[in-house]
C-alpha cells in the first residue's frame, strides 16, 4: 500500500451520497420542490446529519440541475 492509497478516501464522495444526489435530481426533474426532497425519508435515512444534506448543495451536478431552487433550499437549512 503506497502513501497515495492511504489518503485516497479524502477525494472521494461516498456512493451513498452519490445515490442520494441522483435521487434529488430525479425528483426535482419531476417537479418537486428542493426543500421537500431534502426532507424525504429516503434522503434523511441515508444522510442523517443536516450537514451531510447541506453538503449535497455543493455538488456540481446538483447545482447544475437545480439552479434557481438553491437559494430556497439554503434558506430552509438556515431557518431549520
Amino acid at each position: 500500500m503506497g502513501f497515495k492509497d492511504l489518503f485516497s478516501f479524502l477525494g472521494q464522495s461516498s456512493s451513498k451520497e452519490e445515490r442520494v444526489a441522483q435521487y434529488v435530481i430525479r425528483e426535482h426533474d419531476r417537479g418537486r420542490a428542493l426543500n421537500d426532497i431534502l426532507e424525504d425519508k429516503y434522503v434523511v435515512n441515508r444522510l442523517q446529519s443536516p450537514q451531510q444534506r447541506a453538503r449535497l448543495l455543493d455538488r456540481p451536478e446538483i447545482i447544475k440541475a437545480i439552479g434557481g431552487d438553491m437559494s430556497e433550499a439554503s434558506e430552509g437549512f438556515k431557518a431549520g
